[in-house]
C-alpha cells in the first residue's frame, strides 16, 4: 500500500512523512512565504504544502457571512476571507523552486479544476484534497486523471462520503491514495480526534493513512503515529503573534522541530512484536536479584532466612529457587557476601 511521492516512499514501514501546511500564513507577503519554507526546512519536515484557489474560484461575493460565535473568522464574509488568505498563483513557481532548493517536496491543494490545470503546468508531484472538497466529485475526477498520488482529508465526511470519494478517485484512475483522519474545527479539540479510527480506516479502504491535525501541541499527532499514521500534516507559521487567518492553530518552528523529532522517535519505538531481550538489555541482567549468603555458614549448617538473602546482583541462584533452598544443608563452608550456587547444596534444581 506504500505510496511514492517525488521519489519518497510513504507507508508504515517508513518514517512518518511530515507536511507543513503554509495556508494563508504568508499574510500576503511573498518574502514571508519564502521564509516559511526556510523555517520548515530547518525544522526537518518532508514537505511544504500550499492551497491553490482565488476568492472567485471558491465562492462568490456577498453570499455568506460566518456567524458561528466560536469561529476564528466570525463576522467575516467568505469572499473577503479568501481574498485575505489565498496564495497568489504567480507566487507558486517561486515558492516551489525555493522549496526544492531547500530539499523539500512541494505540492498543493487545488480547490477547483482550473487550479489542477495550473498545478499541472508546474508539474507538482502529488495532490491534496482538502476536507471541504472531498465531496466535490468533478474535482476528484480531474485530480485522479492526472495519475499523480492523492492525499485525501476526510473531515466533515460520513463513512458513505469517504467510500464514495475513494470509489470516484479509483474509477477515474487514482492508483496511489492516502486518507487522512481529520477533524475540521479550528482549532480542534483532541476529544474529537478519535484516532482509533486510523487502523480501521487503513483496513477498510486498503490504503495508507495519516492525520491532518488541527489540534494544538503535538500529543495527538504522536498518538496517531503510534496507531499507524504514516503522514502528519500541521499548519505552520513563523510566529502566531504575527497574526494571520490560520495563525491561532498553526505550529511555530520550534514546535514543528519537536514534532519531527518525536514523531520519528515514536515510529522507531513501534518496532515489531518481540519478547526477546535486546543486546543492551542483556548487559543489564546483572542488575537483577539472586540469592546470596548473608552470614557465614558452616558445612552441614542449615540455610535459613537469617543466613541467606535475595539481593542484587544476579551472580547467584535465581530468586525463584529461594523456597527450595531454605532448610537445605550446605555441603561446604560459605562466607557472608558470596553468591549461592546449586553446587553449594546437595540439591538438584
Amino acid at each position: 500500500m506504500e505510496v511514492k511521492i517525488a521519489g519518497r516512499l510513504i507507508g508504515q514501514s517508513k518514517q512518518p512523512f511530515i507536511i507543513a501546511e503554509m495556508s494563508g500564513n504568508h499574510n500576503q507577503s511573498l518574502q514571508r512565504a519564502l521564509d516559511i519554507v526556510d523555517a520548515a526546512a530547518h525544522a526537518g519536515v518532508d514537505a511544504i504544502k500550499l492551497q491553490t484557489y482565488t476568492a472567485d474560484t471558491i465562492t462568490m461575493d456577498a453570499v455568506y457571512t460566518i456567524q458561528d460565535p466560536e469561529s476564528l473568522w466570525r463576522g467575516k464574509d467568505l469572499y473577503q476571507l479568501y481574498q485575505e488568505a489565498y496564495t497568489p498563483w504567480e507566487w507558486h513557481a517561486e515558492i516551489f523552486a525555493h522549496a526544492q532548493k531547500r530539499g523539500l517536496i512541494a505540492f498543493s491543494s487545488p480547490f477547483d479544476e482550473s487550479a489542477v490545470d495550473f498545478l499541472e503546468s508546474l508539474n507538482v508531484p502529488a495532490y491534496k484534497i482538502a476536507s471541504f472538497e472531498n465531496t466535490h466529485h468533478p474535482l476528484l475526477i480531474k485530480v485522479a486523471q492526472t495519475g499523480k498520488p492523492v492525499i485525501l482529508s476526510t473531515g466533515v465526511a460520513s463513512l458513505e462520503d469517504i467510500q464514495t470519494a475513494v470509489d470516484v478517485l479509483r474509477k477515474a484512475g487514482c492508483k496511489e491514495l492516502i486518507l487522512l483522519k481529520c477533524t475540521s474545527n479550528y482549532p480542534a479539540d483532541p476529544l474529537h480526534s478519535n484516532l482509533l479510527t486510523l487502523p480501521d480506516m487503513r483496513s477498510r479502504f486498503g490504503v495508507e493513512v495519516g492525520l491532518s491535525d488541527h489540534t494544538t501541541g503535538i500529543g495527538v499527532a504522536i498518538a496517531a503515529v503510534a496507531l499507524g499514521a504514516c503522514v502528519i500534516e500541521k499548519h505552520f507559521t513563523l510566529s502566531r503573534s504575527d497574526g494571520g487567518v490560520d495563525a491561532a492553530f498553526s505550529m511555530e518552528p520550534e514546535e514543528m522541530q519537536t514534532l519531527v523529532t518525536e514523531a520519528k522517535r515514536a515510529w522507531t519505538g513501534l518496532g515489531r512484536i518481540s519478547y526477546e531481550l535486546s543486546d543492551s538489555e542483556k548487559k543489564n541482567l546483572i542488575f537483577k536479584r539472586s540469592i546470596y549468603v548473608a552470614a557465614d555458614i558452616q558445612k552441614g549448617e542449615t540455610l535459613t532466612e537469617f543466613n541467606t538473602k535475595i539481593i542484587r546482583p544476579a551472580d547467584g541462584l535465581e530468586p525463584r529457587y529461594y523456597q527450595k533452598i531454605l532448610g537445605q544443608k550446605a555441603n561446604k563452608t560459605l562466607k557472608m557476601g558470596q553468591p549461592l550456587h546449586a553446587e553449594d547444596l546437595d540439591l538438584n534444581l
